[in-house]
């Protein structure tokens, strides 16, 4: 057999795995092919997907800012308080009796000395009456007295004569002596008893009179807390029947404040409050006295302000609540921002400014841009700017938000 001899079916078989020509080999290479492209095709389609998306998904910052201004800051401390009369006198009984009149009712303008009311006389009448007796008494024993004083000495000169003479005896010019002596000290004692009986005397008729209650001052009445008829009783405390103010046009705020607060308040502090009867209307006054005396409940401890107001429109009546504002400290004419200016920081935090220095952000060129600043007073609202790279008008930032505007959406099929 020659070399060209075609090998043998066995022999084919054998040799046929190893052949590189084989149909199956160039079938694996084939898929193998199309699983590597397939795989680079989805990459790039995963890459250009999410950059379409960043692309079209887009986050806007915006800002909220408030202009720089001049104008005032000022520090407040605020209270709630009283309202009630500059003066306001309590009208009382001085002595125990039954209500017989009533001459004054609220409201009702009085003068100094003016009866108001008028208590049952005759109880105090009846001792004055009787003081008067024993006082007449006292002085008709004295007038006898002296009678008989007059007589005591005639006796006893005569007596004195005789006895130069001899022509008595020395006891009976003795008793003449005593009889005198004793006459002259009973008018003594007869002057002592009619003082007192006119001390009694006068102490009835002052009772007497306290059975008229009169005001002692001019006023208004505001306040009337008896009847006609009525019992008051004055044996242990003295029984208020009126209460009487000497000028409604000069009212006053009897205000609490706070331990905490009562540092920085002082006499003739600026101060403004408002009351419910008048909502929309701002009263302005100032503070007249800081009292000393702190009042504790339920271990709060409060200090009274008086805060002296105007009121001659008469708009304001005894026992409003007031709402105070005391301005404790204040600027005028100052560069001022918005206390949130202070507070604002951006989320993004590589821009924000050290942590040592008092900044605002200001937006600049639609950029924020960090100033430091120095701040004096501080508000409920602005804080001072003393020194910085700032100016009226400049827009300092207070906050932002994060708004998403979508591009990719397609119309809906």
């Amino acid at each position: 057999m020659n070399e060209h001899t075609i090998p043998t079916s066995e022999t084919s078989r054998k040799l046929a795995p190893f052949s590189a020509n084989t149909p199956i080999k160039r079938a694996l290479a084939a898929r193998r092919l199309w699983l590597v492209a397939g795989a680079a095709i989805l990459g790039v389609v995963a890459v250009v997907g999410a950059a379409w998306w960043a692309s079209a998904t887009r986050g806007t910052v915006r800002y909220a800012t408030s202009p720089v201004t001049r104008g005032i800051v000022a520090r407040a401390v605020t209270a709630t308080g009283t309202v009630n009369p500059e003066l306001t006198i309590i009208v009382g009984a001085a002595v125990s009796g039954i209500i017989q009149e009533l001459y004054c009712d609220y409201n009702t303008q009085v003068k100094k000395g003016q009866v108001c009311a008028k208590l049952d006389p005759r109880p105090y009448q009846t001792v004055v009456d009787q003081n008067k007796a024993d006082l007449a008494v006292a002085k008709a024993q004295l007038e006898k007295d002296k009678a008989n004083a007059a007589y005591t000495k005639l006796a006893f000169e005569r007596y004195a004569n005789l006895i130069q003479t001899h022509a008595t005896s020395q006891d009976i010019y003795d008793n003449a002596k005593n009889s005198h002596d004793q006459a002259v000290a009973q008018i003594a004692y007869d002057e002592a008893t009619i003082q007192l009986r006119q001390a009694a005397l006068d102490a009835a008729q002052v009772n007497l009179d306290y059975a008229s209650i009169v005001s002692p001052v001019d006023g208004t009445v505001v306040s009337r807390n008896v009847t006609v008829g009525q019992t008051v009783a004055s044996s242990f405390q003295t029984p208020t029947l009126f209460l009487i103010a000497t000028d409604l046009a000069k009212m006053e705020v009897d205000a609490n404040v706070s331990e905490s607060d009562i540092g920085g308040i002082k006499p003739g502090n600026k101060a403004t409050f408002t009351v419910d009867a008048y909502p929309k209307r701002i009263f302005e006054g100032a503070v007249n006295q800081v009292r000393q005396s702190p009042q504790t409940v339920q271990n709060v401890v409060t200090y009274d302000i008086v805060i002296g107001v105007d009121n001659s429109d008469l708009a304001l009546r005894p026992g409003l609540t007031a709402a105070s504002r005391i301005v404790t400290d204040e600027r005028k004419n100052v560069m001022r921002v918005p206390n949130q200016a202070l507070r604002y920081s951006p989320k993004d935090l590589s821009r924000a400014a050290p942590p040592d220095h008092t900044r605002v952000w200001v937006l600049r060129n639609d950029a924020p841009v960090a100033i430091a600043v120095a701040t004096g007073l501080e508000d409920d609202s602005f804080t001072e700017i003393v020194n910085g790279d700032v100016k009226p008008g400049d827009l300092v930032i207070t906050g932002e938000q994060l708004s998403t505007v979508n591009k990719a959406v397609g119309p809906r099929l």
